[in-house]
């Protein structure tokens, strides 16, 4: 199941217009969207290493420009996205950045650029709390740079190699990941 979703995943990593894509992708989810631009940056840089950097780098631009983005969406329309974010499961994140923001500033948003952390929260919370412009600019092209081309490095060291690694276990890693989610769930639903 996991192998024949890999296969088709790296054969739209091939797209002539995959690059375009990764490119709305960076964009859209450091403001709005929840899908991280990882799942076309790593098959991608996969499956051309010689391009991994070039994908790393404009993943990076379209984030930060989706960053900005994001960060018009806090500092001119918090009040209407308010109402909405209060609802979302993104409203505990959104409380945890304030807190961060007060706590670290510039901090806060390079480590959310760097981690896993829904990073689109920082972006708009910092213009909600109208942080400073230029060091969040520079918070966010530091940390979504040095992600992005830690992945993209890895994954041209790596190589064909890894690739055929990776596809030779995916039905495990894929079992794997999908055990962990589902004990993470029950582990979560029990801590409530």
């Amino acid at each position: 199941m996991f192998q024949k979703l890999y296969d088709r995943v790296i054969l739209w990593s091939k797209h002539r217009h995959a690059e375009r894509f990764l490119i709305a992708l960076s964009f859209a989810e450091s403001s709005f969207f929840p899908v991280p631009p990882d799942v076309m940056l790593v098959p991608m840089a996969l499956a051309q290493p010689k391009h991994a950097f070039r994908f790393a780098l404009w993943t990076t631009v379209a984030s930060v420009l989706g960053g900005m983005f994001g960060y018009a969406i806090g500092f001119f329309l918090f009040d209407m996205v308010e109402p909405w974010l209060q609802t979302s499961h993104y409203w505990a994140p959104y409380l945890r950045a304030i807190a961060w923001f007060g706590e670290w500033g510039f901090w806060a948003v390079l480590v959310a650029g760097f981690s896993p952390i829904p990073y689109k929260v920082f972006t708009i919370a910092a213009g909600a709390l109208n942080m400073i412009f230029i060091p969040f600019v520079l918070a966010s092209m530091l940390g979504r740079g040095g992600r992005f081309f830690l992945v993209a490095m890895l994954l041209a060291a790596g190589g064909e190699r890894l690739e055929n690694k990776l596809r030779t276990y995916i039905n495990q890693l894929g079992w794997g990941v999908v055990a962990l989610v589902l004990v993470g769930g029950v582990i979560y639903s029990f801590a409530r």
